[in-house]
């Protein structure tokens, strides 16, 4: 697959031949946030960009108001590398722009690295980087699978709650082109229309696994049913048909709905006759599943394409 952008790679990033290796203080250099001169301190950086980065995402309201074009990104779970590659594929930021739809850490090894490189292309291209919550951007879950010991083996417990300071500040859900609506999970039981998302205050905190909030970050849709049912894969949360999307779509008006939270071995699944896409973006998920990764392509007009990452092609590179 051709690159969608020439332009220049940044220096500070290393090459998807290289092992990540803390890629925090170039980043912030070139960020502007710190000079060459200052102390090299992993930690002391990290936590620097994270307060950087936190102030301006409570600037930003709950729900996102977003202009195309924009590429939206699905799951990312810790995997460095597989970002770099996307970034590689189609562009870095500003001449593209993203909308990330959460769960960047767990599983992969290198969580603190693709917070990092995120958050300081948040820092430096505030309009062209766009962030929300997944559900792996909780407690409850990341310290059971990877984040938490990740933190403590290579900086310390410190570190992750700050990193989980910050997630109580990143927004539920965004509208790109007030047509497409986009979150990481699906729709809530309770969620009627979309203003509901933007009286949500924050920070805030996800404890009892319930609630609008929890449903924007665990739902999932299903081709089974109608209408609502629990969530008995995940034992969190419902599933919803293809009805309840309809419905939701008319009543604010949308077009599409885009989520993430799906491993799918194509990288991408169409549901109820094109009016929702789900995309996951980790190819390769956890280095055993050989499934593709996709990213969603909106253009000015709204066009949708995907982009699809695939596996072969990702091993070519490496060879």
């Amino acid at each position: 697959m051709a690159p969608l952008s020439t332009n220049t790679r940044p220096s500070w990033l290393p090459t998807s031949q290289e092992t990540p290796l803390f890629p925090h203080r170039k980043a912030l250099v070139e960020s502007g946030l710190m000079t060459l001169s200052c102390p090299h301190d992993s930690i002391n950086l990290i936590q620097i960009l994270i307060q950087k980065a936190q102030e301006i995402i409570l600037k930003e309201p709950t729900l996102l108001r977003i202009e195309p074009p924009i590429i939206a990104v699905g799951d990312i779970h810790g995997q460095f590398e597989d970002l770099l590659w996307i970034f590689q594929q189609t562009g870095f930021p500003p001449s593209t722009s993203y909308l990330f739809l959460g769960d960047y850490v767990d599983r992969g090894l290198y969580s603190v690295e693709c917070l990092s490189l995120l958050l300081s292309l948040k820092v430096k291209h505030p309009e062209n980087v766009y962030l929300l919550r997944g559900n792996h951007e909780c407690t409850l879950i990341n310290q059971k699978y990877g984040f938490l010991n990740e933190c403590k083996k290579r900086f310390n417990i410190t570190l992750w709650r700050k990193f989980s300071a910050f997630f109580d500040c990143l927004p539920l859900a965004a509208v790109i082109g007030d047509k497409i609506f986009c979150c990481h999970g699906g729709l809530s039981p309770e969620l009627k229309f979309v203003k509901q998302i933007d009286n949500i205050k924050r920070p805030y905190s996800i404890q009892n696994l319930s609630g609008i909030v929890n449903d924007l970050l665990w739902s999932d849709p299903s081709r089974f049913h109608s209408g609502w049912r629990p969530n008995k894969f995940r034992s969190v949360s419902y599933t919803f048909g293809s009805d309840v999307i309809e419905k939701f779509l008319s009543e604010n008006g949308f077009q599409l709905i885009v989520r993430a939270h799906q491993l799918i071995n194509s990288g991408y699944q169409i549901f109820a006759n094109g009016k929702l896409i789900s995309i996951f973006s980790a190819p390769n998920y956890c280095n055993n599943h050989m499934n593709e990764g996709a990213l969603l392509q909106i253009d000015h007009n709204l066009k949708c394409s995907i982009i699809r990452l695939k596996v072969s092609e990702r091993f070519a590179l490496n060879s």
